[in-house]
């Protein structure tokens, strides 16, 4: 199967729907985005990845293809005939914006994340810390400048022969 590479973003942020935001309240679910972002899966690939059940897993992928974060893409035929319909992530996740909506009890981006990190193995994780003491003007111009770059990069086209990495950025006050 080739990496066809990740589709650029495209469209400007906005508040996600009730539908959207329960659609991306899930560990699973941003997973299978992740997975389906440089290639197209079927349901069957996409359940042995993350050595899931396909029929939990098909219950995940119904619900990203009903809110448009994935698409299904041409039907293909398996390796004994059988029907096979690949998904492709969309990029809209990229676009949503939580709102007003309380915080999950669970961040479930930054479960995917452990998730992921566990299935790579902790060595290959690139990760830095910094502490900063800023004003509020200056943490809004940090918090800016950071979604700045990230959405600069989400909107490029993919390098068809680059590695695929992910990028987890996660703040917080100081207790």
């Amino acid at each position: 199967m080739s990496e066809e590479g990740a589709p650029p973003v495209r469209g400007g942020r906005r508040p996600a729907t009730d539908a959207e935001a329960r659609a991306l309240a899930s560990a699973v679910r941003l997973r299978i985005l992740r997975l389906c972002l440089s290639e197209a899966l079927t349901n069957r690939e996409v359940a042995a990845r993350l050595g899931r059940n396909p029929a939990t897993v098909l219950h995940h992928v119904r619900t990203l293809v009903d809110t448009g974060f994935l698409e299904a893409q041409p039907v293909r035929r398996g390796a004994r005939g059988s029907r096979e319909v690949p998904y492709r992530a969309t990029g809209k996740s990229w676009l949503m914006d939580r709102g007003d909506r309380p915080p999950p009890p669970r961040d479930p981006l930054l479960a995917a994340f452990l998730e992921e990190v566990a299935a790579v193995g902790e060595r290959r994780l690139e990760s830095g810390r910094l502490g900063l003491r800023l004003s509020p003007e200056h943490l809004a111009e940090f918090r800016s400048r950071l979604d700045a770059l990230l959405d600069e990069y989400a909107r490029r086209p993919a390098d068809p022969d680059g590695e695929r990495w992910s990028v987890y950025v996660g703040m917080h006050p100081e207790g």
